[in-house]
């Protein structure tokens, strides 16, 4: 990558990992290269248009991502990402509604989970987990292992109408704080 023509980084986080976007921008070239965790995705050299769009898709989901590159002055340029057709902003507000996300540890190595709350899906490292949801008596258990360890995600009514349901990861009967989001 020419580090000279890089313009816009982004990171973008999907049930399945975080990515890093890069877009690289040669305003005297023409040339438009967009990486995806360093792995070139898309290249155009000699493009005589230096405002539009790139399109290309992220993560194991082939999630639909656009980057859109307006002139506002003279050579000056402005890059915004999309990503599922959305901006990243309102993006990461609707992910923040629809997931729930935890850091912990697993036999010393960082352990990414992810639960998507509409589908219940349990995602660990970028892999969808095999779970097993059931009723109890305060809400509902989705049960899936890492390694050998057991872990709950809790879903338990909060009592309050603007709160909703309130999910809680427990590994080992142990309860682990959730990420900000």
């Amino acid at each position: 990558m020419l580090a000279g023509d890089l313009v816009a980084v982004w990171e973008v986080a999907l049930s399945d990992g975080v990515y890093r976007v890069e877009f690289a921008h040669g305003t005297t070239t023409g040339k438009r290269v967009v990486y995806v965790n360093g792995q070139e995705v898309v290249r155009k050299d000699w493009m005589f248009k230096l405002v539009g769009k790139e399109t290309f898709t992220v993560g194991g989901t082939q999630t639909r991502a656009s980057i859109n590159i307006e002139a506002i002055s003279g050579f000056a340029y402005e890059y915004s990402l999309e990503v599922g057709g959305k901006s990243l902003e309102k993006f990461i507000d609707n992910r923040a509604k629809s997931t729930k996300t935890w850091l912990h540890k697993v036999d010393g190595d960082d352990c990414r989970i992810v639960l998507e709350k509409d589908t219940m899906d349990v995602w660990c490292n970028g892999q969808k987990m095999d779970t097993m949801g059931e009723f109890v008596d305060d809400g509902t258990e989705t049960n899936f292992m890492v390694g050998e360890h057991e872990c709950c995600i809790k879903a338990i009514s909060s009592g309050k109408k603007k709160s909703g349901i309130v999910h809680y990861l427990l590994v080992d009967g142990e309860k682990i704080p959730a990420l900000r989001q």
